[in-house]
């Protein structure tokens, strides 16, 4: 297994030595705000709405002084907005009130907030503060699978092989490897294999050879 990990890390060092996330954002209350809201929702919608609401609503505080009715306007377009209007509204206001308008830098504390998961809290300490942490979506799930990397069923197993195989160093990278490939390349139903330099190391993809493909 660590010889099979170091073949799969050291490709994407070699071909994806640049990997960053594809949400736009300028500064940690952003970066929440547009993880939140990407949740069953795709990075390009959520780049759509968000230059909108960060002009009205710059600062926690600023959500925290608005009103439902203020806020879903601009994201009514993505998926669940009315869940996710409330989420924001609540999480600003326990920033303001409990962390004095500071978006937390620690995993657990962000998990405090309405609307914030594992993977959510993961994604922003590893992309804002470098936490040795791997969020697990669901492309980072199927990839892992497919490559044979864990057989994990669920996230937190998933997140628990990752970690304990990847370099700490490496992982807040690793996390956007796995969701950049499973975007473009190993998608969930036409997945590129013919196109993928990972294939070499699949057991997935020789499984389908074997069995004459999709």
């Amino acid at each position: 297994m660590k010889k099979h990990y170091a073949d799969i890390v050291g490709w994407f060092e070699t071909h994806m030595p640049v990997a960053l996330p594809e949400l736009h954002f300028d500064n940690p209350w952003q970066l929440l705000v547009a993880v939140m809201l990407s949740a069953q929702c795709t990075d390009k919608r959520v780049n759509m709405v968000t230059p909108a609401l960060f002009e009205a609503f710059p600062t926690p505080a600023a959500m925290a002084a608005a009103s439902f009715d203020d806020v879903f306007p601009y994201i009514k377009s993505v998926s669940y907005p009315n869940s996710k209007t409330q989420h924001l509204l609540d999480a600003a206001k326990i920033i303001v009130n409990d962390f004095g308008g500071e978006v937390p830098d620690d995993t657990d504390q962000l998990q405090k907030l309405p609307g914030v998961g594992r993977k959510t809290a993961n994604v922003v300490t590893s992309v804002l503060w470098d936490n040795p942490v791997i969020a697990v979506d669901t492309h980072v799930f199927r990839v892992s699978h497919r490559l044979g990397l864990s057989n994990g069923t669920t996230p937190l197993a998933v997140e628990k092989d990752l970690t304990a195989n990847i370099p700490e160093q490496l992982r807040p990278k690793a996390h956007h490897w796995l969701i950049l490939h499973g975007r473009y390349v190993c998608k969930a139903i036409k997945p590129l294999c013919k196109e993928c330099g990972l294939a070499q190391f699949c057991p997935d993809f020789k499984k389908r050879s074997k069995d004459g493909g999709r």
